[in-house]
């Protein structure tokens, strides 16, 4: 009889014991998690990245993206839509990340045109006609005009504005947050600081739903 209450004892101790840590292990995940978000959040979000939505929208979308990018085309009205499916909820910011040959010049336009308060436009205007100015993964700097012949720009000041250091400095500091982030290719994708955890658009969308959910119970 003894030994039977000493073994259900020693079952007790080891059950409690694999909780314990169990318990342990799932609370730090969980906080290295929650780390990681608000260290993302530091780099992801910065005073001059262009956004479109509610200042007070509880989910951030941000977008790591190159306008000579075909997949970032292909996923901008994809986020349009999950934005209009949450109207007021999601807040989207624009990170830039030029790997393609030639598309920091592309960038430096978009800047130049949100100087005169046509970013949005001119962003899709630019991906609208982004295969006639793109070629074999290049740039076409010459090609790239003809696209925003309809947009309303004055393109000389874009073309002087271009230069501006003010520009050069916030491209740089993208590229360094991309890095610091890990982002190495493009489309990507933060949701209140946490990454997909894998590419595609239903993966987006459970991430985004999900941050939604959490943010408007």
């Amino acid at each position: 009889m003894k030994q039977k209450t000493l073994f259900i004892l020693a079952a007790v101790v080891l059950l409690l014991a694999f909780a314990l840590t169990t318990l342990y292990y799932t609370s730090t995940q969980q906080e290295e998690a929650t780390q990681a978000a608000a260290l993302n959040q530091e780099l992801l979000l910065r005073m001059h990245s262009p956004t479109l939505g509610p200042a007070e929208a509880k989910v951030l979308i941000v977008e790591f993206f190159d306008p000579a990018c075909e997949t970032c085309r292909d996923f901008y009205p994809f986020v349009k839509q999950l934005m209009a499916a949450h109207t007021g909820r999601i807040r989207l910011a624009m990170r830039y990340t030029p790997f393609h040959e030639g598309s920091d010049q592309v960038v430096k336009i978009l800047e130049a045109a949100r100087m005169q308060g046509k970013y949005w436009e001119t962003l899709e205007a630019l991906y609208a006609a982004q295969d006639s100015w793109v070629v074999h993964h290049r740039v076409q700097p010459d090609r790239v005009w003809d696209a925003l012949a309809g947009v309303g720009l004055d393109l000389e000041r874009v073309r002087q504005d271009m230069a501006s250091p003010a520009i050069a400095a916030l491209i740089a500091q993208d590229l360094r947050d991309a890095e610091a982030l890990n982002v190495t290719k493009t489309p990507e994708f933060f949701v209140n600081g946490q990454p997909m955890p894998s590419f595609g658009y239903g993966q987006l969308q459970t991430l985004v739903e999900e941050a939604v959910g959490q943010a408007y119970r």
